[in-house]
């Protein structure tokens, strides 16, 4: 496997070769000295355009805690303020004998383009509104790790599909793992072409939790949009607000995600966000064995 872009090449033996090596690497940060030497020798560079919190921390530490070397770049400390390109910036950092890059890029399809320029490795890390494996893959990691398995659950992604790469993503990778996905949002903010086989999409909440397994609330990205999406976000909160009394239609055990940050009290209800049916804290805390799990493939070369 030469990069993580999205899923499109890779089957599930391989998608779940990597949540297996993610338990392994969870066993890892229980031990007392949370280090293995396993990436001794390598040097990865977070390529961040973008800012983050959640995503550029725990690739840094998980490269850390395999014993990897870590550049971290930022844009606005760099010379792209002086209008360098990406493409010089990424021959330029390779130039220094980078590894691996961990790409995030407001432009989508950046991740990509980086893949062409380079002979590292190179990880998306949110590019645009396509996609974001990493997040995906925590994602379905936190749901094995609560039910055991992902073949038939029923997972309701509600809100701002339209600019989220965690919707894509997660729509691309559950079904391949054996889940259902039903995307629900406000007409404007939900694309009818994503519906395909495993994914479903519907303007009414009701029908998207009903049943449902798990239920991922998604942050409304008001940065993106240009006037015309949303009347308003009382509006918004009034139908599309994931609720403790909307998670009266999902299953009894449902779990509520959301991939983060949270808008509290607009896309979801900071009780529920708070209550012990939440796993946002745990989806965070699974971020760090699975992205070890992702840079081990890529590096050491178990597909």
């Amino acid at each position: 496997m030469k990069d993580l872009l999205d899923f499109s090449k890779l089957d599930r033996a391989q998608l779940e070769g990597m949540l297996e090596t993610a338990v392994v690497m969870a066993g890892v940060l229980e031990r007392p000295v949370k280090k293995v030497p396993a990436l001794q020798g390598f040097t990865v560079c977070t390529a961040f355009f973008e800012n983050s919190t959640r995503t550029r921390l725990s690739f840094e530490l998980a490269a850390r805690r395999m014993s990897a070397d870590v550049v971290t770049f930022t844009a606005a400390n760099s010379s792209t303020a002086k209008g360098e390109s990406l493409k010089d910036t990424i021959q330029t950092l390779e130039a220094m004998k980078i590894d691996a890059f961990i790409v995030r890029h407001g432009a989508s399809g950046a991740a990509h383009q980086v893949s062409r320029w380079t002979n590292a490795k190179v990880v998306n890390a949110g590019d645009g509104r396509r996609a974001h494996p990493t997040q995906a893959l925590l994602d379905a990691y936190t749901l094995k790790q609560k039910f055991g398995s992902l073949e038939g659950l029923e997972v309701a992604i509600i809100g701002d599909v339209r600019h989220s790469r965690v919707a894509r993503s997660n729509a691309e990778l559950l079904p391949k793992l054996g889940a259902k996905v039903r995307l629900c949002g406000p007409a404007t903010l939900l694309p009818a072409e994503l519906e395909a086989d495993g994914v479903t999409v519907t303007t009414d909440i009701g029908e998207a939790l009903t049943g449902a397994h798990a239920v991922m609330a998604l942050r409304l990205q008001l940065e993106r949009m240009s006037a015309g999406y949303l009347p308003s976000l009382e509006e918004y909160r009034e139908t599309y607000q994931v609720n403790a009394q909307r998670m009266g239609k999902a299953r009894p055990d449902a779990v509520v995600l959301h991939p983060g940050p949270m808008n509290r009290d607009l896309e979801i209800e900071s009780v529920l966000a708070d209550s012990g049916r939440s796993l946002v804290l745990q989806q965070v805390a699974n971020g760090l064995p699975v992205r070890m799990a992702v840079l081990y493939h890529l590096l050491v070369g178990k597909n």
